[in-house]
């Protein structure tokens, strides 16, 4: 990537952690890098089963991170990631998430673009300070205390600022295709009280369970984030700005201290002054299912803490006795 190839590459779970250091030289000497990880559980004990732990450990290295949740959209996201990291404006690796097993062991149909219709989507690939010995420049170069809190300012400004190109690329993808993605996606969300947070490939079984509980009465919708980082603060405040109850799925522990997501959409929604209640759950590590039952009975139950005020406790859900 530093000389100026488009450049792919893939890993997951324990692979992934073995090269974190990396992680952030790609960021920080801004390659525009697209990777693709199969998120899987880390150890001990070994598991090589699908959950958001890899996720969550490479959470602030730097790069554009984006979930898909099915066999298209791993398609689709994919290509879009090379046309956001590659943007001059943009110039940061990026990471699409594909859950372990879930999605990169099954088989599904697609709709591939032809090639012409790619070129036309993705132009050639230029980085304007490639490496090259006749025009020698020095990249990730040491910088003392004088210097390196500089540096990470202005890369943490940069990468917020990214938001605009991801979505001018998403709205590009979607007149070529008729696929369109936002970094907040919604589901019967619209007069829903509660609302469920999943990310992944879950949600798709999260929308029968919505389904469900819709027919049976209950006013729940499901808010799907798709764009991990940069987080869309606004985006996100927006879609919940009505809920009086929010259900956040987290797939990975953090060990001592809150569930990941959680922790962050609250401090999200901190600011507001009328913002919904949020009930912490997490599911589905190493590879566990979470069926359409345990999504209905998840939130139901979510929504009776809510109405008991237990709002501080964190629960995992289909823990065997």
């Amino acid at each position: 990537s530093a000389v100026g190839a488009r450049t792919f590459t893939a890993s997951a779970g324990q692979g992934l952690e073995l090269m974190h250091e990396v992680l952030y030289v790609a960021s920080s000497l801004r390659l525009p890098i697209v990777m693709a990880v199969a998120n899987r559980a880390l150890s001990g004990p070994l598991n090589v089963w699908g959950d958001h732990s890899d996720v969550m450990a490479t959470r602030d290295c730097g790069w554009i991170q984006i979930f898909a949740e099915n066999v298209q959209q791993a398609f689709d996201l994919t290509l879009c990631a090379f046309r956001i990291a590659e943007d001059q404006a943009v110039l940061f690796p990026v990471m699409i998430h594909i859950d372990g097993f879930h999605l990169s062991h099954v088989v599904e149909s697609l709709y591939l673009l032809d090639q012409k219709r790619v070129d036309e989507f993705l132009p050639p690939y230029h980085h304007p300070y490639a490496l090259n010995p006749d025009s020698p420049l020095t990249m990730g170069a040491y910088a003392a205390p004088n210097l390196y809190t500089e540096a990470k300012k202005s890369q943490d400004v940069a990468l917020r600022a990214t938001k605009e190109t991801i979505f001018r690329v998403w709205e590009k993808f979607g007149k070529l295709t008729g696929r369109h993605y936002l970094p907040i996606e919604g589901y019967k969300e619209r007069d829903a009280e509660v609302l469920l947070l999943t990310m992944g490939s879950f949600s798709e079984i999260a929308m029968i369970a919505i389904d469900k509980l819709r027919a049976g009465g209950h006013k729940v919708g499901l808010i799907r984030l798709r764009l991990w980082r940069p987080f869309p603060f606004n985006e996100f405040r927006e879609a919940v700005a009505e809920a009086q109850l929010l259900i956040v799925l987290d797939r990975a522990l953090s060990f001592g201290g809150p569930a990941p997501v959680c922790s962050e959409i609250q401090a999200a929604l901190y600011p507001l002054q009328k913002r919904p209640k949020v009930v912490s759950f997490v599911g589905g590590l190493g590879g566990r299912d979470i069926s359409i039952d345990t999504f209905e009975e998840m939130i139901l139950h979510g929504i009776d803490k809510a109405r008991r005020g237990k709002l501080d406790e964190l629960e995992m859900i289909g823990v065997q006795e």
